[in-house]
């Protein structure tokens, strides 16, 4: 009964045209939003890139600054005495 009366809608010139923009519509409207999800999955990975770059410079750091530290109280004392700390 449905089938029947939607080939009797679809039978009108207008409702196939109707039908006809109403899927180019929707098919514009799925890929401008798949578009959008994709945008929003490219801004958390590069947000996380960035993130994740951060943190690797400060552990740079810290290890640069923990092969220049005394090895002893001696060396610490002399550094301290010379200035340099």
């Amino acid at each position: 009964m449905i089938a029947a009366l939607f080939t009797g809608i679809a039978a009108a010139p207008w409702m196939r045209a109707a039908l006809r923009y109403g899927a180019i519509v929707l098919a514009v409207l799925l890929f401008l939003l798949s578009l959008r999800r994709s945008g929003e999955r490219t801004g958390r990975l590069a947000e996380r890139l960035e993130t994740t770059e951060k943190a690797n410079h400060v552990q740079r750091q810290m290890l640069e600054a923990a092969a220049r530290r005394p090895r002893d109280r001696n060396k610490l004392a002399e550094r301290l005495r010379d200035g340099e700390f």
